[in-house]
């Protein structure tokens, strides 16, 4: 069936739409790259420092259970060496030798309990120095990566206040360009920008290629029409003519159709 004018004129609007819509996006891109990896950096930073946080109460908590669990070894053999002076006591008035082998193995008890009390405390001291060490060496990086933080967060700062009111701007500029593109065609565009890193969903023709692939002649006087939607058949991207792209592009305010601030 043959295009009508009306279908023509809306295409044609279409394709400013998309274009329009296109080169506020790659310059609210482009805003946003000025960023740089700030963003990834401080949330890398963040993720190390809650790990270390996480891993500093454990530790410390490691370090309570330590000096309480050396009260109970100290306990343990105070304890032990009471209950082998009375042992020996009792010995001295036993009245046979049952009772006092008896006793014997108690006192002998008593002193593997004092040994296994001694050999628990030689381990607690040294888990309490590998903790403390280990603790030193966590708070020394904390702090370190507390100070790179501020700065890295003062730096994204600075660079969102320069761009904040252009962002804004573009940001509202976006909202009202997306009413104007049909929900069918705004769907396959996010698809688009989606699927390439670049963010370019619509593309202009430029001696005879879009986005580095040649466009046969034929689709390229159609492109030229503005009468239909033309998708590149290798990348799926809509291409549109490069003069459709300056137009839009002095609209805007943007320099040489490349979404760049004028």
């Amino acid at each position: 069936m043959p295009t009508t004018m009306q279908e023509s004129a809306t295409i044609a609007e279409q394709l400013r739409a998309l274009v329009r819509l296109q080169l506020i996006d790659t310059r609210i891109d482009q805003l946003e790259k000025l960023r740089g990896d700030l963003p990834d950096e401080i949330r890398d930073l963040e993720d190390e420092k809650a790990g270390l946080e996480t891993r500093l109460e454990k530790y410390k908590r490691e370090l309570k259970e330590y000096e309480v669990e050396r009260r109970r070894a100290r306990l343990d053999i105070e304890e032990a060496e009471t209950l082998i002076k009375r042992y020996e006591e009792q010995q001295l008035h036993v009245r046979n030798n049952r009772e006092y082998d008896a006793l014997t193995k108690e006192i002998e008890a008593q002193r593997q309990r004092i040994e296994a009390a001694k050999a628990r405390l030689e381990e607690l001291e040294r888990l309490t120095e590998e903790r403390t060490a280990a603790i030193q060496e966590a708070e020394a990086r904390l702090k370190e990566l507390e100070e790179v933080l501020q700065a890295k967060r003062a730096e994204l700062q600075e660079v969102l206040e320069d761009t904040k009111h252009e962002m804004e701007q573009l940001q509202a500029m976006r909202a009202e360009a997306e009413k104007a593109v049909d929900p069918r065609y705004l769907r396959a565009y996010k698809r688009l920008r989606a699927r390439y890193r670049d963010g370019r969903a619509v593309v202009p023709l430029e001696r005879g290629a879009a986005a580095g692939y040649a466009v046969p002649p034929q689709q390229q006087v159609e492109i030229r029409q503005r009468k239909r939607i033309i998708a590149c058949e290798h990348t799926g991207r809509i291409i549109v003519d490069s003069e459709l792209f300056q137009e839009v592009s002095q609209e805007l305010g943007f320099a040489n159709g490349s979404a760049g601030s004028s």
